[in-house]
C-alpha cells in the first residue's frame, strides 16, 4: 500500500448552518471537519464500515487540540491535509492542517486552521483500548515512516497558557471597616 506523503484526505465547503453571527464558520464547525477528516483516515489504515462490524474495532478520539488561524466564510472550499506524527500499540497521534481554496483549487493563503488529536484503537464490545490488528498496524507504521520526512508541524504540540507577565494581579483585600 503506498500513501502520499503530504496527505489530502477531506474535501468540504462552508455550509449556511456552520456560519456565526459574524459571518464566520463557527469555532465547532473547524472540529467537525478535522472529526470528518479522521473518518477518511480511518478508512485509509483499513477499518473501514465492514471491518469494523465484523471485528468490533474503532477509532475513538482522546483529545483534540485546534488552533484557529484565519477566518472563512459562506462557501468557501477547504482541504484538510493529515499527517501521522507517532504511534504505539494502540494509539495515533495526527496532525491537521485545513486550508482555504481559491477557485483555481490552489492555497490562497497558509492553513486557516491546525488541530492535532490523540486517537485509540477500541475493541467495541468493551469498550476498551486495544492494540491494533496486524493489517491495520501495518498500515499505520507505513504511513507514519511516509510521513516522517516532512518538516515538523508548524502548529504541532502548543499549550494554552497566558504569559507569566500577564498574569492578573491579585486584587488588594478590600477592608469593610470604617
Amino acid at each position: 500500500m503506498s500513501h502520499p506523503v503530504a496527505l489530502p484526505c477531506y474535501r468540504d465547503s462552508v455550509r449556511a448552518e456552520w456560519v456565526d453571527y459574524n459571518g464566520h464558520m463557527r469555532d465547532a464547525f473547524y472540529l467537525l471537519i478535522f472529526s470528518l477528516a479522521v473518518d477518511g483516515l480511518i478508512d485509509l489504515i483499513g477499518l473501514t464500515e465492514a471491518v469494523r462490524k465484523q471485528r468490533h474495532r474503532s477509532i475513538y478520539t482522546l483529545e483534540a487540540h485546534l488552533n484557529y488561524l484565519h477566518e472563512i466564510k459562506l462557501g468557501t472550499q477547504v482541504r484538510v491535509d493529515m499527517r501521522m506524527l507517532g504511534y504505539d500499540a494502540k494509539r495515533m497521534h495526527v496532525y491537521f492542517e485545513m486550508f482555504a481554496l481559491a477557485p483555481t483549487q490552489s492555497e490562497r493563503i497558509g492553513p486557516v486552521a491546525a488541530g492535532e488529536q490523540m486517537l485509540l484503537h477500541v475493541d467495541t464490545s468493551g469498550p476498551r483500548g486495544v492494540a491494533f490488528d496486524p493489517d491495520v498496524k501495518a498500515r499505520v507504521q507505513e504511513l507514519a515512516q511516509a510521513h516522517a520526512a516532512l518538516p515538523p508541524a508548524r502548529f504541532a504540540g502548543r499549550v494554552i497558557a497566558l504569559p507569566c507577565a500577564a498574569q492578573p494581579q491579585t486584587p488588594p483585600e478590600r477592608s469593610d471597616r470604617a
